[in-house]
């Protein structure tokens, strides 16, 4: 017997907002009978193939340390360098570049300093 992973949670100061934008960053929606709105302790966000949840919850303290986890995304329909420009434009901070001539990523942070990385797109792998 094995496990499989119900969804994703992130722990945060705001679950309305942080989940509005994350449903931005990677194009997920609502779940249709339990829609988000501000001021839910709860948030969740689902990718449009329905594999795949977020849930954001409220807590009271902030971030004060590194993720032990975090998202690798890697952009579908645009660049690595053209996905980090959009992501700093809605709110990312850039927090280390890693980026090589034949690789790496750029690790960027959400508006409440949750890391991610942002992988080469699949056609800069081809």
């Amino acid at each position: 017997m094995v496990s499989a992973v119900s969804h994703t949670s992130i722990d945060c100061r705001d679950a309305y907002t942080l989940s509005e934008w994350w449903r931005q960053v990677l194009g997920y929606i609502d779940v249709a009978d339990d829609p988000n709105e501000p001021g839910h302790e709860e948030c969740m966000v689902l990718s449009p193939d329905g594999s795949h949840h977020v849930l954001f919850i409220q807590v009271p303290e902030a971030k004060s340390v590194k993720n032990r986890i975090h998202f690798d995304l890697r952009p579908t329909d645009r660049t690595r360098d053209a996905e980090v420009e959009r992501l700093i434009g809605i709110g990312a901070v850039q927090l280390a570049d890693r980026r090589t001539p034949s690789g790496g990523w750029v690790t960027l942070a959400d508006p409440e300093g949750n890391e991610f990385c942002v992988l080469r797109s699949q056609s800069e792998l081809d």
